[in-house]
């Protein structure tokens, strides 16, 4: 059996069983109280209470009939959510008896927790509660009760949604069958099941004890569900603050049964990932990072901080890297992802500018920004500022790679000065945030998403742009190609291109063959052009984080961007005769 390293291990007793308690940390601390699913153990938790230890009294035990906590006798009637409620209060009492507890719960664990936080003799004793991957039984009685008596076509595909998600409770509510199936075949090869389904490392989880944990286990469905499903008890209001976590790829959930939950739990902060169920293995660092910020939220009696964006529920307390991020839409990107309540590290070549982005995230709604000065287009400066961000602030959620110059001017007049300078920043300034931080997220083995700013440029051939529409370009062909690799790993990766935006990009841009006075008039009359457009950058920034929470592949941004794309696919001869075209200087 495997045991918590580090942990202090103690037995409580209740109810005709002994629990297996595990604490962490410094008891002087508040109570953070973490309780396992189906078909899991205590161990399922092991990730999170290490990140979480350093700051809180973590307690993890093993439900009755599970780990190293016995089981009742007989086991049927073992199982009741009133029998559930007296441990939780006896391992409670145990650790904490004079503060209330912070409670935690996944699947299972978040079933019977829900029980906990709604009834009258636990009023006290729970200071808040994180919710994720399970449902209180009484809430979705009521859930299906008025979708059957108030039937319409979009309520009775929920039904039929959520229903053909819940096979496996009709499976385990069959006599003798389940049990066989995991004392043999099933719990034999369920470590690789989720290795391959649920894609996370194995570590001390599943334990040994599984099958006869998931024997066991199937009473908390016989003894709860149908009675809970025909009787739901109309008075289950969430004495307590509730935090919901909904991963957003849950095969056996629907994000729809938590729609109408601001009716049982009045004070709710709401988060989603893009992961599966066994977000306590894949997401540990994401979850530890919002049971943090909730419980010291409700310890000091203020509200938790609604970050106000669009996407706050995706993007609240993740990491998020931009470079370019001085000004125009890395800029706005950085605001955008900071107002969603992201943590955001600004970079830039202009210290300055990178100061006053982060500054502004602050101000905005991030709970933490930093700026970062950096030249993308040196690998050691770039290698340096991956392991400072890895060491100092945790590993990248969110990278957007930026970074660009401008150069124009017809391609006999580009030196191969000229072309090193834009590909350096514009190709390879991408490469080295991709390869770098693309590493890090792979090897966290937790998914991430990697944006690649290109351009309209990328697939709309001219004359005037060879150099920069090159690099563009490439940076188009390069995000394809990485998608295609990284699917695997749930690491996303999108290529934005956007068309004419109103950025100082074209103020600063070269002009190769010509002298410095004509360059700077043709910056002048770029900008003038760009200005008169007015295509602003928080655009492109809404329409990033859009392209994130979908998972898009490419993305063209302005209209013009969008027709040049369907050209590029459909009618490659019109623009290509489009390219030939002069453009006025």
């Amino acid at each position: 059996m495997t045991v918590l390293k580090g942990a202090r291990e103690r037995r409580v007793r209740t109810g005709g069983v002994e629990l297996c308690v595990a604490e962490l940390g410094d008891p002087e601390q508040p109570t953070v109280v973490l309780v396992h699913g189906y078909p899991d153990s205590k161990e399922v938790w092991s990730e999170v209470a290490v990140r979480l230890a350093d700051h809180f009294h973590v307690v993890l035990y093993d439900v009755r009939g599970h780990g190293r906590s016995t089981a009742p006798q007989p086991l049927r009637g073992g199982f009741t959510l009133e029998k559930l409620t007296d441990d939780f209060l006896a391992v409670a009492d145990a650790v904490s008896p004079d503060r209330p507890v912070h409670l935690v719960g996944h699947d299972w664990g978040s079933v019977q927790s829900w029980e906990f936080v709604t009834v009258r003799r636990t009023e006290g004793r729970i200071a808040s509660f994180t919710s994720m991957s399970g449902p209180s039984l009484d809430h979705y009685g009521h859930w299906i009760q008025r979708r059957v008596k108030r039937p319409t076509p979009r309520r009775v595909g929920q039904l039929l949604s959520q229903g053909a998600k819940s096979w496996y409770v009709y499976l385990l509510h069959t006599p003798v069958l389940p049990e066989l199936a995991w004392r043999g075949p099933l719990g034999k090869h369920w470590p690789r099941i989720l290795e391959r389904v649920e894609k996370f490392p194995g570590g001390d989880y599943p334990t040994s004890s599984l099958p006869t944990d998931a024997a066991h286990g199937a009473w908390l469905y016989r003894d709860n569900v149908r009675a809970r499903l025909r009787r739901p008890r109309p008075d289950a209001y969430a004495h307590a603050p509730v935090q919901l976590i909904t991963p957003l790829r849950d095969a056996f959930l629907s994000e729809k049964l938590y729609d109408e939950l601001e009716r049982w739990a009045p004070r709710l902060t709401r988060r989603t990932l893009p992961a599966k169920h066994w977000i306590p293995r894949t997401r540990p660092d994401q979850l530890a990072a919002w049971i943090e910020e909730f419980v010291l939220a409700n310890e000091s009696g203020r509200p938790v901080i609604e970050a106000t964006g669009r996407y706050a529920d995706r993007f609240g307390g993740q990491l998020v890297l931009v470079t370019g991020a001085g000004s125009g839409i890395g800029r706005a990107t950085a605001l955008a992802f900071a107002q969603s309540g992201a943590r955001v590290i600004a970079v830039d070549r202009d210290a300055e500018g990178a100061a006053r982005t982060a500054e502004m995230s602050r101000r905005i709604g991030s709970p933490a920004a930093w700026a970062e000065t950096v030249d993308v287009s040196d690998e050691q400066a770039m290698e340096k500022l991956t392991e400072k961000v890895a060491t100092e602030y945790g590993v990248v959620d969110v990278l957007v790679n930026n970074a660009g110059i401008g150069l124009a001017g017809p391609f006999l007049d580009t030196t191969p000065e000229d072309w090193r300078k834009v590909l350096d920043v514009n190709l390879w300034g991408v490469i080295h945030g991709c390869r770098l931080f693309g590493r890090q997220m792979a090897a966290r083995g937790q998914g991430g998403h990697i944006v690649n700013v290109a351009s309209a440029a990328a697939y709309q051939p001219s004359r005037a742009l060879p150099a920069y529409s090159t690099s563009k370009a490439a940076v188009l062909m390069l995000s394809e190609c990485l998608r295609a690799e990284l699917a695997g790993q749930g690491i996303g990766v999108t290529a934005i291109c956007p068309g004419f935006v109103n950025t100082n990009i074209t103020s600063t841009a070269r002009f190769a063959g010509v002298d410095a006075e004509e360059e700077k008039r043709r910056q002048k009359r770029a900008a003038r052009l760009y200005g008169l457009r007015n295509y602003p950058p928080e655009k492109v920034a809404d329409a990033i984080l859009r392209a994130v929470v979908r998972n898009e592949a490419v993305v063209p941004v302005t209209p013009e961007a969008r027709g040049a794309y369907l050209l590029a696919r459909f009618m490659p001869r019109a623009l290509r005769g489009i390219a030939r075209v002069e453009p006025p200087l």
